[in-house]
């Protein structure tokens, strides 16, 4: 099952990261938080590398899924994840098409792959 859309970005961590919080924007959808994985674990006391975890949401196609069985909000919000690797910086989407394998009976295809092309060229905007 392929469950994520990830790309590779020619841009450092902090600037895919800021270039993910504007797309979103300009697309329709907001920003809920953004956590910084690396910050938390820090404050463990454990080390990691660059991690953030971006949470952005449609109010419209939100309340549409919810309306469709209110269980898919485990599922929500949309998550994009910005994380560093060596030499790399990678950005991966969690496909809401996933919502159609996991509440069929909620017949929400067709908008979970309206939200996946949105939330593929926001992220394919941070490249």
């Amino acid at each position: 099952m392929n469950f994520a859309y990830t790309i590779t970005s020619s841009k450092s961590f902090n600037d895919a990261t800021r270039a993910i919080e504007q797309a979103v924007a300009v697309n329709g959808f907001r920003v809920l938080h953004t956590h910084d994985v690396q910050q938390t674990f820090a404050e463990k006391g454990v080390a990691r590398e660059p991690y953030k975890i971006v949470e952005v949401c449609n109010v419209k196609y939100a309340s549409q899924a919810l309306n469709a069985d209110p269980l898919i909000g485990l599922m929500m919000p949309c998550k994009i994840v910005v994380f560093a690797e060596p030499g790399a910086t990678k950005i991966s989407l969690l496909l809401p098409s996933l919502l159609s394998e996991f509440f069929p009976h909620a017949n929400l295809g067709a908008m979970a792959r309206e939200v996946e092309t949105i939330l593929r060229a926001v992220v394919d905007s941070a490249k």
